[in-house]
């Protein structure tokens, strides 16, 4: 006989589906390692732009196939749905969501048994222990060290934990003594889904900065190949204008070709010349 599933977690799977089908953008963030007061306080913060649902994965699995006929794609959100998961609804650009979500990240010490959530580098630089024990905690990390001024110091920036990795217990401990944070306490954005498209963690992760110089960059080399080319738009062709009129004026002097933009200058060149003619057969000619 087959079993009947809880009214519960029916009703928990209806809603899902509701909110999966009312909002445009669905996002699947993991907020294991995140206590509980922090996730509270996010909520809280972003009321107003965003809704956070948390079930059980089974049931969040089941809303996705249920509404993947509406929505086709968003069931590629499923492989996303890994640690203690919970989806962000929201009508707001993935990329404008992402970014709010880090800005409102805090950095926290690392704990053995924790994930690394990027590369850990302990960075060179003179440390505040004096020669000791510490020397051979750090060289078991595989960190060089040397001693400057009476205290220890790293050698040279050491990768000690990958990205993805499990961070060992004794690896948290020399981190958290060298003031290093590498932990993140937020919602971690892993995916969403937006028309169709999946976007993960890494397309979300767009430096704004670098984005927009890029931007510039990109400006001033197609304007570049345009002017280059001869490409006439409103941007180039006062450029264009400014370049034909001094390539042209420059062939004209050349070829000493009189037009009214070069007569004072070549009458100013055969007035020095003449001058000059004039001293070498001992003849005062006045300007």
């Amino acid at each position: 006989m087959k079993a009947k599933a809880a009214p519960y977690k029916k009703k928990a799977v209806s809603d899902l589906v509701q909110l999966l089908n009312e909002y445009p953008v669905v996002g699947v963030v993991n907020l294991e390692n995140m206590p509980s007061p922090q996730i509270q306080k996010m909520r809280e913060s972003l009321r107003k732009d965003v809704v956070i649902r948390m079930t059980k994965r089974r049931l969040m699995l089941l809303a996705l196939e249920q509404v993947k006929a509406k929505k086709p794609g968003v069931e590629h959100l499923q492989q996303y749905i890994k640690g203690m998961p919970a989806f962000l609804l929201t009508k707001t650009n993935p990329f404008k969501l992402y970014s709010v979500l880090q800005k409102n990240k805090s950095s926290a010490p690392a704990k053995g048994g924790q994930v690394a959530p990027k590369d850990i580098v302990v960075p060179a630089g003179v440390t505040p222990f004096a020669p000791g024990p510490v020397i051979g905690e750090l060289g078991a990390l595989k960190i060089k060290t040397g001693v400057e001024g009476g205290k220890v110091a790293i050698k040279e920036d050491t990768l000690v934990v990958k990205e993805g990795e499990v961070i060992q217990a004794n690896v948290a401990s020399v981190l958290t003594r060298l003031g290093i944070q590498p932990m993140e306490i937020g919602l971690d954005l892993v995916a969403t889904f937006e028309n169709g498209v999946i976007f993960d963690k890494k397309v979300l992760a767009v430096d704004e900065k670098v984005y927009y110089q890029n931007l510039i960059t990109c400006a001033q080399e197609a304007l570049n190949l345009a002017v280059e080319a001869a490409y006439p738009t409103k941007d180039t062709v006062e450029l264009l204008l400014s370049k034909a009129h001094s390539e042209a004026k420059g062939l004209a002097k050349e070829q000493a070709i009189m037009c009214s933009a070069l007569a004072e200058e070549f009458v100013a060149q055969a007035s020095l010349e003449a001058q000059g003619l004039g001293t070498q057969i001992g003849f005062d000619i006045k300007a």
